[in-house]
């Protein structure tokens, strides 16, 4: 796409055109060069080693959603515009493949995967008590008083149980996420004399009616208000907190990016760019209970927490009820949960990116994409057949 110098107008990446496809190829793996970052920084004297055990998955099959007949996972690859695919086991790299131009250390913006290491940073400011998640959202945010989340708590956001008057529409051009996208400086300003920024923005969402924290929907807005109220309760930038709660204690290889508005207000909804290994490494992270090889990184307590806590009630029949059948699927603190004691996590984006673990198998697996259509049904649970089947040859 941009292998010209300069490329024709045609092939030009934009900020008009770089997440719609075909550009997005390009564009997922270069954000930096698009918007506003700022740096999550990697210790150069930790390093997390993952030893690698390859082996040839050429055979591999599964049965596509819905009895759509059988595939190999090879062909799966470029029908799911896989970028990139990571397998471990116990911390071994089993398979790593790289395509559409990804590298080792290329960051891959990793969509809506962002919501849940933002909820993983958190959990250091919960344990040392400087965040207190059944607080109200205005303990942290007087200002946001007068919004939807004027009577919620924070656990609220955490696990998408806030009653806000918007609706998660992908392709309306006219929606609020549409207005949130140019609030961050994702998409041209409408109206360049009064460019908008996130925080102004977030605060502009009201209430529907009925009580929080009885039914789960997904809403972006809640992750992105998750990363100011981060801020207001250390004091410091999310890009530094991801940096000093998780990146370097984790022992990340390389450093990562997170997309900022004109104002430097953070997208900690969706806004993450990093590497696949590194990924790999917040998978292990929490499949180990919050330990980096001999470094407990995170709380045991928190990680915990997200994979048994949480109420199944709140998710039944909701809109995305199918991912997790069997009648015991939850979503607790931006990660969904297959059943009551977290056998299978998974952290998800659009386009195609997923972190899941297996638990019992001792198995993560990172799948970083760039299918043109945001998200369907079909396609999700195609990934997740595939990550089943993986984990199931293992």
């Amino acid at each position: 796409m941009m292998n010209a110098f300069p490329p024709p107008p045609e092939r030009q990446v934009t900020l008009a055109n770089w997440r719609t496809h075909p550009f997005s190829r390009w564009g997922v793996q270069h954000m930096r060069e698009v918007i506003p970052t700022a740096p999550v920084e990697r210790d150069p004297e930790r390093h997390w080693r993952l030893p690698r055990r390859l082996r040839d998955f050429g055979s591999l099959t599964f049965e596509r959603y819905r009895g759509r007949g059988r595939t190999t996972l090879h062909a799966f690859l470029d029908e799911a515009h896989v970028d990139g695919l990571l397998v471990l086991q116990h911390g071994e790299i089993l398979a790593e493949i790289y395509r559409n131009g990804l590298t080792p250390t290329r960051n891959h913006l990793a969509f809506s995967v962002t919501k849940s290491i933002t909820a993983l940073t958190l959990g250091p400011l919960v344990d040392d008590g400087r965040l207190d998640p059944d607080a109200p959202v205005t303990r942290y945010l007087p200002e946001a008083a007068k919004s939807g989340w004027g009577d919620a708590t924070v656990r609220h956001l955490l696990d998408m149980q806030v009653s806000l008057d918007y609706d998660e529409s992908y392709e309306d051009p006219q929606g609020l996420l549409a207005g949130l996208r140019e609030a961050a400086g994702w998409s041209p300003a409408r109206d360049p004399a009064q460019p908008l920024d996130m925080r102004s923005f977030l605060l502009r969402f009201g209430r529907r009616p009925g009580p929080h924290g009885r039914r789960f929907r997904y809403l972006t807005p809640n992750s992105e208000l998750l990363g100011w109220i981060g801020e207001r309760a250390a004091g410091q930038p999310f890009a530094t907190l991801v940096t000093r709660h998780l990146w370097q204690p984790m022992g990340a290889e390389c450093s990562a990016d997170l997309a900022v508005d004109r104002l430097g207000a953070p997208r900690t909804g969706g806004g993450l760019a990093a590497t696949l290994r590194d990924l790999g490494r917040v998978t292990e992270l929490v499949r180990c209970q919050g330990r980096a090889e001999e470094r407990q990184v995170l709380p045991a307590w928190w990680i915990d927490d997200i994979l048994t806590g949480g109420d199944p009630a709140c998710w039944a029949g909701t809109e995305f009820d199918y991912m997790l059948p069997g009648g015991e699927g939850n979503y607790r603190s931006q990660w969904y949960l297959a059943d009551r004691r977290g056998s299978r996590f998974m952290a998800a984006g659009i386009h195609g990116q997923w972190l899941y673990g297996d638990r019992d198998r001792g198995v993560s697996i990172v799948k970083l994409a760039s299918r043109p259509e945001a998200s369907t049904e079909e396609a999700g649970m195609d990934d997740l057949a595939c990550f089943a089947a993986i984990a199931a040859a293992l």
